[in-house]
């Protein structure tokens, strides 16, 4: 059974405000997104997979940098804000998109930043994306391992606090109960649009599942709405991945947010509720899978959408699959994650990596 019901709010730009109404203003909030984002049909891989496939594009829920990241980060940074911070502390891989798009949004509303980086497989764009994250003015450093990573963030955080900086502290992926509210809302918006009959109700709904804000927010928030659709999670990170227990705990800690909060009560999921498809990391975490680039390149030249070899790639890879053994099932949506922002639109003159950390300077000269 659902919780709320839809509701007349004209001006209201959160689904979450439409839906439950003045309560959901307490929340924190700085707005970075344009919503609703498009839903339509994929009509060339439809064909081609005999199944009816669309797209819920949230490639396109910010001009300057688009993705899932915009959605979290603009509670994250609201509740940053509220807080008193002036600088936010976050990690992710070497060429982390999270980390980027934290560093470019926080600048944006005052905030300070640091970023914490773990390894990932080296490439170009990787490269590129590092040298960006210090045109943004963050301030960088590198642990081989989670444990040393750590200990050089609990060191730089007490550096923060003793500088009265007040840092907040965004997880990977900003995937805390806070940041999770962003596919709550997402949930709820999407629920929208198949009520206004934008697209019929999806059997599964495929999107990436790196720290898993976006699949425990979108599970919760679907199964609030009503919609019977089932969130398949496809894995595609190695760095403390997560599990159904892990989901179904942010989860229930987003939920209890949202009734402490704003008084809102949201169904109890339990493990079941969390479909992991876990047969796409390859190697690792930003790990080539030539199969998925395949299908990347495919959807790019006849469907227009880009898609990336760390996430999106993967989890389309597992959607064309399922298809071709499910020709009877359907719908199905692909949750489109990935910013197609280029890093040249957000920073025009790189710098040379010299001045990078020295410890992140080797990631150039060792190819």
């Amino acid at each position: 059974m659902h919780v709320g019901q839809a509701v007349s709010a004209e001006g209201n730009r959160l689904a979450l405000e439409r839906w439950f109404g003045q309560n959901m203003r307490e929340l924190p909030h700085v707005a970075l997104t344009t919503l609703p984002t498009r839903v339509h049909r994929l009509s060339h891989w439809s064909d081609l997979l005999g199944i009816e496939v669309w797209v819920k594009r949230d490639d396109e829920t910010n001009p300057r940098y688009g993705g899932n990241k915009p959605r979290k980060l603009e509670f994250l940074l609201g509740e940053a804000l509220q807080a008193g911070s002036r600088r936010v502390l976050t990690f992710g891989g070497l060429g982390t998109h999270h980390g980027l798009a934290t560093a470019l949004f926080a600048r944006e509303v005052g905030l300070r930043v640091g970023v914490g980086l773990l390894y990932q497989p080296v490439t170009a764009a990787v490269r590129e994306n590092l040298l960006a994250l210090h045109a943004l003015d963050a301030e960088l450093f590198y642990g081989a391992r989670v444990p040393a990573l750590a200990a050089k963030a609990a060191w730089r955080w007490l550096q923060y606090v003793r500088a009265g900086e007040r840092p907040y502290v965004i997880p990977t992926g900003g995937s805390s109960a806070v940041g999770t509210l962003g596919y709550v809302n997402a949930a709820f918006e999407f629920a929208e649009q198949v009520r206004a009959g934008d697209l019929p109700v999806p059997e599964r709904v495929f999107v990436p599942l790196g720290s898993g804000g976006t699949v425990a927010g979108l599970a919760l928030g679907l199964k609030a709405a009503g919609l019977r659709t089932r969130v398949v999670g496809v894995l595609v990170s190695d760095i403390y991945p997560p599990s159904p227990r892990k989901l179904c705990r942010l989860a229930a800690r987003t939920a209890a947010y949202l009734k402490v909060k704003a008084g809102i009560p949201l169904p109890a999921l339990t493990e079941e509720d969390f479909f992991i498809e876990r047969g796409y990391l390859g190697a690792g975490y930003g790990a080539a899978l030539p199969p998925a680039d395949a299908v990347a390149t495919w959807l790019h030249q006849h469907e227009g959408i880009k898609l990336d070899g760390t996430y999106t790639a993967k989890a389309a890879l597992a959607l064309e699959r399922w298809a071709r053994q499910h020709r009877t099932a359907g719908p199905v949506l692909f949750w489109l994650t990935y910013s197609q922002a280029r890093v040249v639109d957000l920073v025009p003159a790189l710098p040379d990596y010299h001045a990078l950390p020295r410890e992140l300077q080797r990631f150039f000269e060792n190819p």
